[in-house]
């Protein structure tokens, strides 16, 4: 097979189903399609939910103004359903004739929601934090991961947020280890940014699936008809440069305005790069200049003519190279394939991010404060389940710190990466704010009631 299938990548089975049954159960059903249900179960999810207190940018902001890993994901679901619902309006003489553009639309928007479902308290410096742990812990003479195979061994040494989210959603959420959430393999396809796992990761460590869920990835791949690139390795569905796009677009804009929500940016230097990826100021930009309209609202509207041009233009690229997508060899992301003004504008906005957003002073401080955090918690709770797994038994602490973990506590049976993957599930999890306060009480500040 040299080229993908719509009809086979917008399969709206689940992974549940059995083989052969009518794809999903529930084609017949008024009111919602198999997709739209993806959507609510990722809406009423507690780890999406917890999403409200987990950093984007800015770890343990108390301005309401400024994103959580919420909101984000909220936003980037608005963009991924109306580039969604574009390329289906301009492909739907090629699609399935049981696909609307509001399905596509929907799809698209709830891989989005749940792009960011498996990052780990305080954001991407939590990732680096546990990563850190690890590595440290190899070399530390404890043997904490002796046993563990080569790749079990690099997933705990390469903790990903995205890996952990596809396990968040087809093993931890709702049906826990029975499927998950049980979304449709149109849905799981789309939400792999990397559908590979840790041994093709690179030198960034980017991969979207643990060793625990291997064959989970294979059947989703198997499903849709993924273009294999090797063991453990398929090309991208199509539909998740959509919600990479997406992404793209919300951090790249939304960061310059948290930014000068929290003063660390200018409005000029803002305003410049929001016209520049609009093509132009919005019409009435200039009346509400005149009449000393705040700057939050014009930031406001300059943001969404940046964005409205941003998805037109992405989705004209999109059906441009439908052919490359459907035959996995699209190597450019779909935002440096577009005008250059755009490609210019979003490059430039993560670039003033990164050299004055990411590097502010308070911002440094609360990250290193982070390692501190985890560092406590991954002491406590890796250490339990190790004593556990080689001993049977635990000490008085440690059968303490397992009673947090509820019926999640693993067993003395499991092996020691199951018994592992159960801790960093329940750490991974946490909100900023709750790994902070068990972490120091941990340390020995007590509150009571």
């Amino acid at each position: 097979m040299t080229q993908m299938s719509w009809e086979r990548l917008l399969d709206p089975s689940r992974l549940h189903d059995r083989r052969g049954e009518r794809p999903g159960g529930e084609r017949d059903e008024i009111g919602r399609s198999p997709f739209h249900k993806d959507h609510d179960r990722i809406v009423f999810a507690g780890s999406f939910r917890r999403l409200g207190r987990k950093t984007q940018v800015h770890p343990l902001t108390d301005n309401d103004h400024i994103h959580t890993r919420l909101t984000h994901s909220l936003e980037v679901g608005c963009v991924g359903r109306s580039l969604g619902m574009i390329v289906g309006e301009r492909l739907s003489g090629r699609l399935p004739g049981w696909i609307t553009p509001a399905d596509l639309g929907v799809i698209v928007q709830a891989a989005c929601l749940g792009h960011d479902i498996g990052n780990p308290p305080f954001g991407h410096a939590g990732e680096y934090a546990i990563r850190d742990w690890f590595a440290r812990a190899a070399v530390d003479g404890k043997g904490l991961l002796e046993g563990l195979s080569a790749t079990e061994r690099q997933d705990l040494l390469t903790y990903e947020g995205n890996a952990q989210g596809f396990r968040i959603v087809t093993q931890v959420e709702y049906n826990q280890f029975r499927g998950g959430m049980r979304l449709t393999t149109a849905t799981l396809g789309t939400l792999l940014k990397y559908p590979w796992t840790v041994e093709h990761g690179g030198v960034a460590g980017k991969f979207g699936c643990y060793q625990s869920e291997r064959e989970l990835l294979a059947e989703v791949a198997d499903r849709l008809g993924l273009l294999p690139r090797g063991e453990g390795r398929w090309c991208r569905h199509p539909l998740a440069w959509l919600v990479e796009a997406a992404d793209d677009i919300c951090y790249a804009l939304l960061d310059l305005e948290d930014g000068l929500e929290m003063g660390i940016l200018r409005y000029e230097e803002v305003a410049e790069i929001l016209i520049q990826i609009a093509g132009g100021e919005p019409a009435d930009y200039a009346t509400m200049q005149r009449h000393g309209v705040s700057q939050r609202r014009r930031i406001a509207a300059l943001r969404g003519a940046a964005m409205e041009r941003a998805v037109n233009d992405v989705g004209a690229v999109f059906v441009q190279h439908e052919a490359e997508l459907l035959g996995g060899r699209l190597k450019d992301d779909l935002l440096e394939l577009c005008h250059p003004d755009l490609g210019w504008g979003v490059k430039a906005a993560k670039q003033l991010a990164r050299e004055r957003i990411f590097q502010n002073e308070r911002k440094a401080k609360l990250e290193i404060g982070a390692y501190t955090t985890l560092g406590i918690l991954l002491e406590a709770f890796i250490g339990a389940a190790h004593e556990l797994h080689h001993h049977g038994r635990s000490n008085f602490k440690h059968q303490r710190v397992l009673t947090l973990i509820g019926e999640n506590t693993p067993r003395p049976s499991w092996s020691l990466y199951d018994s592992y993957r159960r801790m960093l599930d329940f750490i991974g999890g946490m909100t900023d704010h709750y790994a902070v306060d068990l972490a120091q009480e941990m340390g020995g500040r007590l509150r009571g009631d």
